[in-house]
């Protein structure tokens, strides 16, 4: 039996491996990332809820252009949840690892 060529053919069956570990970790990535800007924006928000201005258009200001489409924002008096999709190849993917984030303020009183 000769070993001639084995290198070359089990480069070739890692290459896939290689890469399908390489797609895990990104996306992993970016779902932190999107967990980090959520966080944020929720914070921002409630600073606007604090401020007794609309939490909405702060959070959407907190984060950057692609996130428009895939946030989902929910205010309840001084509490502040941000849904946030983070980039994926695949929608369904992108759905599923969808990462939320809460915060709270008080809001101010009516004098």
């Amino acid at each position: 039996m000769s070993d001639r060529g084995q290198a070359s053919v089990e480069l070739l069956a890692g290459l896939p491996a290689l890469f399908l570990a390489g797609l895990i970790s990104l996306q992993l990535l970016a779902v932190g990332y999107a967990l980090t800007l959520a966080d944020g924006a929720a914070e921002a928000g409630a600073l606007a809820v604090a401020a007794d201005e609309p939490a909405r258009p702060a959070v959407r200001d907190a984060l950057p252009g692609w996130a428009d489409a895939r946030v989902a924002t929910d205010v309840d008096g001084g509490r502040v949840d941000v849904e946030l999709r983070p980039p994926s190849p695949l929608r369904a993917l992108s759905e599923r690892l969808a990462v939320s984030s809460s915060a709270w303020a008080r809001q101010p009183a009516d004098e």
